[in-house]
């Protein structure tokens, strides 16, 4: 979802639909600096205090605080895209966001994990749709089909708070609303655009506008319509947000960052650092189809990624009751549902990644145009 708003955008008026954002894929070149790891210790922001330096903010990004609500992300014209993101990683872990979405047509709030090789997994609340939230998932950054998106049913996103949860591990990924699982993707291998999330993530939270005249036909549609900035500001609401790093998840006490040992990506090969060391996982008591751990001083690292956020082209509004656990249709095998009484749909028309939306909104919000 959110991308390289962060940096600075190449100046081209041919930033076309740029795809994920990363500064340096270790799956692709050697000699990438390893992820700084939010490590042991649970991390707890609110921002009805203020700010708070875990996050970097965006270039181009200016921020309010609420006392009661938070952090608030405007939208006062074309070209703002409020964003942050944060200053260290997580290997598989749990990241609790409470957060209001920003009406408006076109309008787009995005609550994102990626990785440094483009794995990620989003959050996507329209600003004019009360009624359901999307998540959607990728696999070092493939974008060759759009099938892996679907939506789940939620009281108002746009009036009231809830907490939305990724519950991340090396087996199987929850999307939970205040407390209820609404989607599960399990791990079964399968590579390709299906795969599984699962390298070290950053976390990127963020508003911007996919209903801008310059948008292609497929963005605007998804995305509701076009966006009327006679009816700005367009504010979105984070709270607070909870973050846990699992740290590989096989019984390492203390991470500091996190490198990836060749060029796959997989889970199995990123070891946990602790001060220049291999963290010590003799305490793990879970082993994985691929052995990575043992009992000298290696540990697995999970991998996740922190956004592009592919969209399905366009969303449907049919009738949804409760936050029930939900499954996508006509999705991949490797994705697994939790059950329940309403059906998540899905749409498969091509939509831009978050990412690539990202990185021309990043152009607008420094050049003052936006090209998607």
């Amino acid at each position: 979802m959110l991308s390289k708003i962060f940096t600075t955008v190449a100046l081209a008026a041919s930033l076309v639909s740029a795809q994920t954002f990363t500064e340096c894929d270790p799956t692709k070149r050697d000699g990438c600096p390893n992820p700084k790891a939010v490590g042991s210790k649970v991390v707890d922001i609110d921002f009805r205090k203020g700010a708070n330096s875990f996050f970097k903010l965006a270039d181009g990004t200016s921020l309010d605080y609420d006392k009661s609500l938070g952090a608030v992300f405007s939208i006062k014209s074309e070209g703002n895209a409020p964003t942050i993101m944060s200053s260290k990683y997580i290997f598989f872990g749990q990241v609790d966001v409470t957060v209001r979405a920003a009406r408006g047509v076109g309008v787009v709030t995005s609550f994102v994990l990626q990785s440094d090789d483009l794995d990620e997994i989003d959050w996507e609340w329209l600003g004019g749709d009360a009624v359901q939230v999307q998540t959607n998932y990728f696999s070092k950054g493939c974008t060759e089909v759009y099938d892996r998106g679907g939506f789940s049913p939620v009281a108002d996103p746009i009036n009231q708070f809830h907490t939305y949860t990724i519950k991340w591990t090396k087996d199987q990924l929850d999307w939970i609303i205040d407390g209820a699982v609404v989607r599960t993707l399990k791990n079964t291998g399968v590579e390709g655009c299906s795969g599984f999330p699962q390298s070290p993530m950053q976390i990127k939270l963020g508003t911007w506008v996919a209903g801008n005249p310059d948008a292609p036909p497929g963005t605007i549609e998804w995305a509701g319509g076009l966006t009327n900035f006679a009816d700005a500001p367009f504010d979105g609401y984070y709270q607070s947000l909870r973050i846990q790093d699992y740290m590989g998840g096989n019984g390492a006490k203390e991470a500091t960052e996190y490198q990836y040992s060749d060029r796959t990506g997989k889970w199995q090969s990123i070891k946990v650092v602790n001060n220049g060391e291999e963290a010590d996982t003799s305490s793990s008591s879970s082993s994985t189809t691929s052995k990575a751990t043992s009992t000298s001083k290696s540990a697995s690292s999970s991998v996740t990624t922190l956004a592009t956020v592919s969209s399905s082209a366009s969303h449907s509004s049919s009738n949804h009751t409760t936050a029930a656990s939900t499954t996508p249709t006509g999705t991949t095998g490797n994705q697994a549902s939790a059950t329940g009484t309403a059906t998540q749909t899905m749409s498969t028309g091509a939509a831009p990644t978050m990412a690539g939306n990202m990185a021309a909104v990043g152009a607008a919000a420094l050049f003052g145009y936006l090209v998607l």
